[in-house]
């Protein structure tokens, strides 16, 4: 069938990034437009009425949502070569336990433990011992998938990649190989097989560097 894929994005989005991710790992040809969310876009609105964010795929002028759901949605879709989920339903359940667990829980903890203003140090305590759950799961193995990327893996590209960056910039100490070594040599894994699909790393510092010293600007 003919395909025709579109994806609604804003750069520098690790949401969008995953979804870019596996578009690549599937070699799936896609054309992306650039969303300014101070000034959503009409297809924007349309494909994502409920919610109104990015990211949001269409595939042959159907809108999917939800970068965990897009990801299943691809992977379901373009079955050829790379899988993203296990075959075996356990270990597909499992995986989706762990993906849900970073975005309903992980995400969160480092935003605060980053940017909230209120018992930073306590907060970034929390995060790491967050933080220690998926180090345990990864068991020695290179990827959360064993030894190619997969859901979990994909889903965890903030911490693997924007999370480095961030602490550069806020001056905190999260993901180090001190306090999760085994953490910390998966994102280096991460970055390397995957470098081509992320933002480059100095940009991306910059644009949190920029927002960093407008907060503290407007607190002071």
């Amino acid at each position: 069938m003919g395909e025709e894929v579109k994806l609604l994005r804003v750069w520098g989005s690790p949401f969008s990034s995953r979804v870019e991710i596996a578009l690549r790992l599937k070699g799936v040809q896609y054309e992306f437009f650039e969303e300014d969310l101070q000034n959503k876009s009409a297809l924007l609105l349309k494909s994502n009425p409920v919610h109104k964010k990015i990211p949001v795929l269409l595939h042959n002028d159907k809108p999917i949502a939800e970068s965990q759901v897009v990801l299943e949605y691809i992977d379901e879709t373009w079955k050829q070569g790379f899988s993203i989920l296990p075959e075996d339903p356990y270990e597909r359940a499992h995986a989706r336990f762990w993906a849900r667990f970073i975005d309903e829980k992980c995400l969160s903890a480092i935003w605060k433990a980053c940017w909230g203003s209120e018992e930073h140090e306590k907060a970034v305590e929390e995060a790491c011992e967050l933080l220690k759950l998926p180090e345990h799961e990864l068991k020695g193995n290179k990827f959360f998938g064993g030894e190619k990327v997969g859901l979990v893996d994909i889903v965890g590209n903030f911490i693997a990649y924007w999370l480095r960056a961030i602490q550069e910039v806020v001056g905190v100490e999260i993901l180090t190989k001190e306090k999760l070594p085994k953490l910390y040599d998966w994102s280096d894994e991460f970055v390397n097989v995957l470098q081509e699909s992320l933002p480059a790393r100095d940009k991306l510092v910059a644009f949190y560097r920029g927002r960093f010293e407008s907060t503290t600007t407007t607190s002071n």
